[in-house]
């Protein structure tokens, strides 16, 4: 079974990594999100991990907050 991917959501138009990585769980602070949240919305395609660190993806913080704001706009 393969899972959707929504294209043309924030996670398509990312630059390259600039700025400070960080953690599902930093993002999820910082967007006042749960952990889970942020799992969600790399699931549903509005962010992509910027990088890994061993199996956890890290985030760039303006990819959340991209993708906190396109799912608001729902």
């Amino acid at each position: 079974m393969t899972a959707a991917v929504r294209l043309g959501g924030p996670a398509d138009r990312r630059a390259p990594a600039v700025g400070p990585l960080i953690t599902g769980a930093l993002a999820a602070a910082e967007a006042g999100v749960v952990p889970a949240t942020i799992r969600k919305w790399v699931q549903l395609g509005y962010l992509a991990p910027a990088g890994r660190r061993g199996r956890a993806g890290l985030y760039r913080l303006e990819d959340v907050f991209a993708a906190e704001r396109a799912t608001r706009r729902r």
